[in-house]
């Protein structure tokens, strides 16, 4: 099975830009999308299914911002968005599968960058949202949490640590959310199989950022033990493009 995550920075940009050819020759089994920027209002008449999936969306009542979408060859169970009451706040960042062998949470985690209160906001999405991680982890359930998580760990996942420790996206209490994270019972699977491996999935369109690959990993897939166990790979497709971030692959037995 082979699931792929990618922030889009705009979906029907990215159909603009072949995304039906891509998804038809990569044919993957789950495409979860973040920062798909369109409205409920919006998707029917968008022209967006992808013959062979079944498609399911969380929007924002904003319009042209943040969103979520899931496609996927098999039929969810169930899939809900209001998985945490308090997260439940219009923003559109959360879609949760249940599947047959796991359960999937495709989560556009916020961005911090913008001000005070925006970083703020974050923390407490991720607040909220570990607790209920946890729970499912202490349950001994098989959890796939994808997504951008707006957020590089450590050193290693950003091309300049040192400059950018006071900036949303590598400050420590940014970072040592994803400590809790592990610390509830879940596995960056990229960095658990490659730990010394530096490749990143956002660049800047600035400075001609990914042609220098002066980048940031903060896509990531995390899961828990009992997932990884059926983990065979786990792929950051940097030659894709079409957004400022590219896709990662995870790739299961």
């Amino acid at each position: 099975m082979r699931i792929i995550s990618w922030n889009a920075n705009g979906i029907r940009a990215l159909m603009k830009k072949d995304l039906k050819q891509w998804a038809e020759t990569e044919s993957p089994d789950i495409l979860c999308f973040q920062e798909t920027k369109i409205h409920e209002s919006q998707i029917t008449d968008a022209g967006l299914d992808v013959p062979g999936y079944f498609d399911y969306w969380a929007s924002a009542e904003k319009k042209g911002y943040s969103g979520v979408a899931l496609y996927t060859k098999k039929q969810p169970l169930e899939v809900v968005q209001a998985v945490v009451p308090e997260l439940d706040d219009g923003e559109g960042r959360i879609l949760q599968a249940q599947f047959e062998d796991f359960l999937l949470l495709n989560i556009y985690f916020p961005n911090g960058q913008a001000s005070e209160e925006r970083l703020q906001y974050k923390l407490r999405f991720y607040d909220h949202l570990i607790p209920y991680l946890k729970s499912l982890s202490d349950q001994g359930k098989k959890v796939i949490v994808c997504g951008d998580y707006n957020t590089a760990h450590h050193p290693i996942d950003l091309k300049n640590p040192e400059s950018n420790e006071n900036y949303s996206g590598f400050m420590p209490i940014e970072r040592i959310r994803l400590d809790h994270l592990m610390k509830a019972g879940y596995i960056d699977v990229f960095r658990r199989m490659y730990p010394d491996r530096v490749q990143y999935s956002w660049w800047t369109y600035r400075f001609k950022a990914r042609e220098r690959n002066i980048g940031w990993r903060i896509d990531y897939f995390f899961v828990t033990e009992n997932v990884f166990d059926d983990v065979s790979d786990c792929i950051i497709m940097d030659q894709v493009t079409g957004s400022d971030h590219c896709p990662v692959q995870l790739v299961l037995k």
